[in-house]
């Protein structure tokens, strides 16, 4: 008769794999995606290095599995911030300062997501993103054309087009903060306000949405 797991079993093994994620998702915050080994995530979570293999094969699988729960946060607060706005210029608006805000304020993980050189496992993962942000940003932009908000237009083609150009404008300001955060580093934490207000203003007019 093969074995089953009992349900004790399997939520003390929930609760492991949960654990080794936490500590993952910490340490990538922290140091990204390079100081994310096996071994320093296993002393993080206070388990054996071989209990994160058992529920991560890989580390590339660790760090995917990494990439898919920040990301799949960030996605779903800029979805609630757009759920918030009644016009389509204030939606757009609240897609940047939220997504902006929050990568600024955790330069890191925001960095790892958007950037910094990983597994290729990351980098499959990466695409999945860019294409759940960009739905988000379609959905406004749907609303808006259906209000009379906001020209016709290519919705799939603005979209993608935003995504990239909020995310290129991040990438350097977020390797800046990313740097000071090491206590190495003593220059000032660059002020990027102004740039997140140039960069609000050309998202609405990209789309129509002020002129």
């Amino acid at each position: 008769m093969p074995y089953r797991r009992t349900p004790r079993v399997e939520a003390r093994l929930s609760a492991s794999r949960e654990r080794i994620l936490s500590a993952a998702v910490a340490i990538v915050a922290e140091h990204g995606y390079a100081g994310c080994s096996v071994a320093a995530v296993a002393r993080r979570a206070g388990v054996a290095t071989g209990s994160v293999y058992r529920h991560f094969p890989a580390k590339a699988d660790l760090v995917a599995e990494v990439f898919r729960t920040t990301s799949r946060r960030e996605v779903d607060a800029v979805a609630r911030a757009v759920a918030l706005e009644s016009t389509a210029a204030e939606a757009i608006a609240a897609v940047v300062e939220t997504f902006a805000g929050r990568a600024l304020r955790g330069p890191r993980m925001a960095y790892a997501l958007l950037a910094e050189p990983a597994d290729p496992a990351v980098d499959g993962e990466r695409l999945v993103f860019r294409r759940a942000f960009a739905d988000a940003i379609g959905v406004l932009i749907t609303r808006g054309i259906a209000t009379g908000e906001l020209p016709d237009q290519d919705v799939q083609v603005s979209a993608a087009a935003l995504v990239g150009a909020i995310g290129d404008a991040l990438i350097g300001p977020l390797a800046a903060r990313a740097a000071v955060t090491d206590a190495s580093v003593t220059a000032p934490v660059p002020d990027v306000s102004s740039g997140t207000a140039h960069l609000i203003t050309f998202v609405q007019r990209s789309i129509g949405a002020v002129s």
